[in-house]
C-alpha cells in the first residue's frame, strides 16, 4: 500500500520538527556504555596496600575521613610534576613570580573559565551534528572541532624551517610501511 503524498509529508516534516527540538546541554562526545555490563570508567582503582614502618605512626580511623590507600588525583599530579602537594594555597608561591608575570604579561582575565564556557556552549549548540546523527546517536565531535586542530607533523615542519629545535618524533603515519 503506497501512503497518500500528503500524509507522509506530514509524518517527515513532523519527525523533523521533533528532532529539532532538542534540550539540555549539548554533547558532541556521546559516551555510553557498550552494553549491560558495569562501566569500567567508573571503577577506581585505589593505591596498593603498605605496611608502614610504625603502627604508631598510623592515624586514627575518622568515618568518612581519607584513607591512605584512596587515590587523589590531584596531589598525585603534583608530585608527579615535581611539586609539594602539601604547599597548595589561594595564591602561588613566591618562588613562581617570574613564571606568573610570564604567563600574565599579555593580562588576565578574572573570569577566563566562565567566558570559555559561554562560547564552548555557543559552539556546541550551533555545532550538534546533523540530524540522522543526533537521531542515531553518533560522535559529531570530531567534525565539529576539526577547523581547531593541528597537523603535529607539520607543525613540526614548519618549526624545523624556522630554525627552533624540535624533539625527535615518530615518521607521519603516511610514510610508514605495514
Amino acid at each position: 500500500m503506497i501512503v497518500e503524498g500528503g500524509r507522509w509529508k506530514a509524518a517527515l516534516v513532523a519527525l523533523a520538527l521533533l528532532a529539532a527540538c532538542s534540550s539540555g546541554d549539548p554533547n558532541l562526545m556521546r559516551l555510553k556504555p557498550a552494553g549491560e555490563g558495569p562501566d569500567e570508567f567508573a571503577a577506581i582503582p585505589s593505591k596498593p596496600l603498605e605496611m608502614p614502618p610504625s603502627l604508631a605512626a598510623l592515624p586514627a580511623p575518622t568515618p568518612g575521613g581519607q584513607n591512605r590507600a584512596d587515590i587523589n588525583p590531584m596531589a598525585d599530579a603534583v608530585i608527579a610534576l615535581g611539586g609539594n602537594p602539601t604547599a597548595r594555597t589561594g595564591t602561588p608561591p613566591a618562588s613562581d613570580g617570574s613564571l606568573v608575570t610570564y604567563a600574565s604579561r599579555y593580562g588576565v582575565s578574572p573570569n577566563i573559565r566562565q567566558v570559555l564556557a559561554q562560547e564552548d556552549y555557543d559552539y556546541r549548540s550551533a555545532n550538534q551534528g546533523r540530524l540522522l546523527e543526533r537521531w542515531f546517536g553518533l560522535n559529531t565531535y570530531y567534525g565539529a572541532y576539526t577547523q581547531f586542530s593541528l597537523d603535529p607533523w607539520a607543525e613540526m615542519q614548519r618549526w624545523r624551517k624556522a630554525n627552533a629545535a624540535t624533539p625527535s618524533a615518530p615518521p607521519s603515519p603516511e610514510f610508514v610501511v605495514q
